[in-house]
């Protein structure tokens, strides 16, 4: 029997490669504590099953809103398209207070999404599980909309990209 040395690629490499992988842009919105409105971007998003319908998103652990997130029973999502760039952008960043600058509507459930979505998802929370940095967020979709609108957004070599 012999021994071989696996090498594992450094996280500089790692993202270097996911970066060369276009993912859809989503805001994924839920309500805190005393119905403070939390949330986030993610391009780490997909459907899992269609009986039952279930989707997955990932969350960093050091989210700003990762404690809402670990905590909340329900979740909406937005799938962003080129219209929603400075949307997503305000979402992505860390310390900033994501819901200052309107562009924002409710659910019929009564969470937060983003208003002009190319789609929106009413999710129940079915799953949470770690993983590395990130939990994986599974939700059960409740209630489905499609918005106007038929380009996403797409994040590709670590910048928004639009698709004609």
């Amino acid at each position: 029997m012999t021994t071989e040395t696996v090498r594992r690629a450094s996280s500089e490499e790692f993202r270097a490669a996911m970066a060369r992988f276009a993912a859809g842009v989503v805001v994924v919105t839920t309500l805190g504590d005393g119905g403070l409105p939390r949330g986030f971007t993610a391009s780490s998003f997909c459907s899992v099953s269609l009986q039952p319908p279930l989707i997955l998103v990932c969350l960093a652990n050091s989210a700003d809103s990762f404690e809402a997130f670990d905590s909340c029973g329900r979740f909406a999502v937005s799938v962003l398209g080129p219209e929603h760039e400075a949307v997503a952008k305000q979402f992505a960043t860390k310390g900033t207070d994501k819901f200052a600058s309107g562009g924002l509507s409710r659910t019929p459930a009564g969470l937060p999404t983003v208003a002009g979505a190319l789609a929106e998802l009413d999710c129940e929370v079915h799953a949470r599980h770690p993983a590395g940095d990130h939990m994986i967020l599974i939700g059960r979709v409740s209630d489905a909309r499609l918005g106007e609108g038929a380009a996403p957004m797409v994040y590709y070599e670590r910048e928004f990209r639009f698709l004609a």
